[in-house]
């Protein structure tokens, strides 16, 4: 059994590491609300785009929407992946990283082997681990989290627009943690680039509305903005889902603290106990040796 002095010093050490945990829980809390504030307010919005993208360009006939809807072979790829800047946080990163992996490996195999795929991280652990091998990293923009607004994620959008208009790439996928709540994420993959073609329904509009300028140029208006509120709504969601997986690995590493000190205190006590005995037992066999 340890002495009592190596048991002390476990006991302060947890405590202190339980006190960190707590406070990063609390910390995260407070972050996690106004991140998940963001993200709600940002779905309906994002989702109302997406249908009356889908409403204009499902009505029109032949391959509008420019450049962004060409669908060419695929030979170059562009995947974007976004986790975070920071740790302790469970599995968040670690199952960004896997997923992205399975998908060079399983996906897109052949385009690796030739050296066409890259890697655009957004957060600096994916930055970390991809950067280990040059041959599939495309840079990052790990900076997006110090001042994540819009104008901000638009203008890597707009980057990987221009890269996608001049063949650099011939898709680009979209790989990040969905957020539903604190305890709960889903890696999610998306294709952002080249746009797909929205499924045309047999239901009639009821409305004939008259559009300003025409279906076409509203078409070519709105795309850009939609990938742009694509991405944004992505980054968003691994905020908050960042937010979310923090503040459930620091409550749970906060309990396993306290089960580890409650075990550890039970070991001093014990240790103490098992001292004051030994102690009992010296003075009492050397009052019977005096006696003697």
């Amino acid at each position: 059994m340890a002495n009592l002095k190596e048991v002390r010093n476990r006991i302060s050490s947890v405590n202190s590491t339980q006190q960190i945990t707590k406070a990063m829980k609390m910390v995260s809390a407070a972050k996690l609300r106004r991140a998940q504030d963001a993200i709600t307010m940002m779905r309906p919005y994002a989702g109302k785009l997406r249908d009356i993208m889908e409403n204009i360009s499902g009505s029109l006939e032949g391959g509008v929407g420019g450049e962004l809807t060409k669908a060419r072979p695929v030979n170059k790829v562009l995947i974007i992946a976004v986790n975070s800047n920071r740790g302790l946080c469970g599995a968040f990163n670690a199952g960004i990283i896997r997923a992205t992996n399975k998908l060079l490996r399983e996906n897109y195999a052949a385009q690796v082997k030739e050296g066409n795929v890259k890697v655009l991280c957004i957060g600096k652990k994916a930055s970390d681990f991809f950067s280990k091998t040059p041959s599939v990293y495309g840079g990052n923009h790990n900076g997006l989290y110090n001042n994540l607004d819009f104008e901000s994620v638009a203008a890597v959008a707009d980057e990987v627009m221009d890269k996608f208009k001049k063949g650099d790439y011939d898709r680009v996928d979209l790989i990040y943690n969905q957020f539903k709540n604190a305890a709960v994420q889903y890696v999610t993959i998306e294709q952002v680039l080249p746009v797909a073609p929205a499924v045309k329904t047999e239901v009639k509009v009821q409305n004939d509305y008259i559009f300003e300028p025409g279906k076409e140029q509203l078409v070519l208006e709105l795309m850009p903005k939609s990938i742009r509120v694509q991405i944004y709504k992505a980054v968003l969601d691994s905020n908050a889902s960042e937010h979310g997986a923090r503040m459930t690995a620091m409550s749970k590493a906060t309990d396993n603290a306290g089960e580890l000190l409650r075990d550890l205190r039970l070991s001093y006590n014990k240790a103490r106990q098992a001292a004051i005995t030994n102690e009992i037992l010296e003075i009492v066999a050397g009052a019977e040796a005096l006696n003697g």
